[in-house]
């Protein structure tokens, strides 16, 4: 299992000592970006680290969002990109045809980009209808590291949230996961 950590912009001050790889939370809806993503990612790469970047979805304007997405996350070649598919602020969520909308179009705006669901437990059991999570799913579980309570093959598992979001993914290195990271 390798090791990584989820941020957004209030966490500037993380550690990467011991990661093998760094999510950093790019936008949200139409509105928001993280003015710290880019500092973030220069650090998760100086360290060696797999780079990825994740979009909060909201409700509606499914084309827009993506397009806003990709625009303006700070990604490069072989970082790989994600929905966060979950409860609003507003008590509201995309239903399960936008997320499926939304991994689509990335994936068609970024061909050259892995593309994955990140998504609760509960959400992909409750909520999703179809497994769709684009080239993998990132599970948010917590319980033990590296065994969801899910049958879906998963790639990475949230398994807290404290003091910052902790993960693992199902690669044997960081050279496995640099590799798939990079689709041709």
């Amino acid at each position: 299992m390798l090791h990584g950590v989820d941020v957004s912009s209030y966490n500037t001050s993380f550690s990467t000592q011991g990661l093998d790889f760094v999510f950093v939370k790019a936008t949200e809806g139409r509105s928001y970006i993280n003015p710290n993503q880019s500092a973030q990612a220069a650090k998760a790469r100086a360290a060696g680290c797999v780079v990825g970047f994740y979009h909060f979805l909201w409700p509606g304007n499914i084309t827009a969002q993506a397009e806003y997405f990709v625009e303006k996350c700070a990604s490069v070649h072989g970082d790989l990109l994600a929905v966060d598919w979950e409860t609003t602020g507003s008590g509201t969520h995309a239903s399960n045809a936008q997320k499926d909308q939304f991994l689509r179009e990335v994936k068609k705006l970024r061909p050259t980009h892995r593309v994955m669901l990140y998504c609760n437990r509960d959400f992909w059991l409750n909520h999703d209808t179809t497994s769709y999570a684009g080239d993998g799913l990132w599970i948010a579980d917590y319980v033990t590291a590296g065994h969801p309570r899910i049958k879906a093959k998963w790639r990475i598992h949230q398994y807290t949230d404290s003091p910052l979001d902790k993960d693992v993914a199902a690669f044997g290195s960081r050279a496995e996961l640099k590799k798939w990271a990079h689709p041709a």
